[in-house]
C-alpha cells in the first residue's frame, strides 16, 4: 500500500553532512512506492520556538506553519534524521518538533541518526524517544545509526557503499509496518476523537 512520509531533517549547520543521509532514505523510501516529502528546517526557517501553531488565531500563524501543518496532518509516518549535538538532539529539530503537537498524533516515527565519528548518533536518537512519544508519534522499535556519515554518501545521497541499500531495508520494512497498521487504525476513529 503507498504510504505519505515526512522525512524531517535536523542540521542547519553551513557544512551539515546528515543531508546526504536524508536525501538517500527519500530516495529509498520512494523507490518502494511511496509520496515522500523532505522537511528541511533550513528552508523552512521556523522562529524560535514562541508560541506553537496552534495557538495563533485562525489564519495568524506565520509562514512556513501552516504549510508544513498540512504536511504533517497528511502524513502517515515520519522519518526522523538526526545528528548528535553534545549527545543531545540538534536545536533545529527540537525547534521544529515542538511547533506542533495534536499534528503529529497517532502515526509512527522511525528514528536513522548519524555522526562524523564511530558511534552514529544513538545518545541523540535515545533522546529523540522520549520526545517523539510524548508528540504522540511514537518511534518504531529499531533505529538506524550511520557512522561517519561524511564518508557513506554523495550530495545527492547515492551510497558510496551499495550496500547500505540492503542494510536499510529491514528498517524501512519495519517502518512501513507499522505506518500500515496505525494507517489502518485511524480509519476505525482514534482514542477522544481528534486527528
Amino acid at each position: 500500500m503507498p504510504l505519505k512520509f515526512l522525512v524531517l531533517y535536523g542540521s542547519v549547520r553551513s557544512e551539515r553532512q546528515g543531508i546526504k543521509y536524508a536525501r538517500f532514505l527519500v530516495t529509498q523510501l520512494v523507490a518502494r512506492g511511496h509520496t515522500v516529502d523532505l522537511v528541511d528546517p533550513l528552508h523552512s526557517r521556523l522562529p524560535l520556538l514562541d508560541r506553537m501553531y496552534k495557538e495563533y488565531p485562525p489564519g495568524a500563524a506565520p509562514t512556513p506553519m501552516p504549510e508544513l501543518a498540512a504536511l504533517i496532518r497528511a502524513a502517515d509516518g515520519f522519518m526522523i534524521v538526526s545528528g548528535e549535538y553534545n549527545h543531545g538532539i540538534p536545536p533545529a529539530l527540537k525547534n521544529l518538533l515542538d511547533h506542533f503537537l495534536e499534528e503529529w498524533f497517532w502515526r509512527p516515527s522511525a528514528i536513522a541518526c548519524y555522526s562524523a565519528g564511530a558511534c552514529g548518533g544513538v545518545r541523540a536518537a535515545m533522546q529523540l524517544r522520549a520526545t517523539l512519544a510524548e508528540l504522540g508519534m511514537p518511534s518504531i522499535p529499531s533505529i538506524q545509526p550511520m557512522p561517519k556519515v561524511q564518508d557513506q554518501f554523495d550530495d545527492d545521497g547515492t551510497p558510496r557503499d551499495p550496500a547500505h541499500v540492503r542494510r536499510v531495508a529491514r528498517f524501512l520494512d519495519e517502518f512501513e509496518w507499522y505506518a500500515t497498521a496505525l494507517k489502518q487504525a485511524r480509519t476505525a476513529g482514534v482514542p477522544y476523537g481528534a486527528l
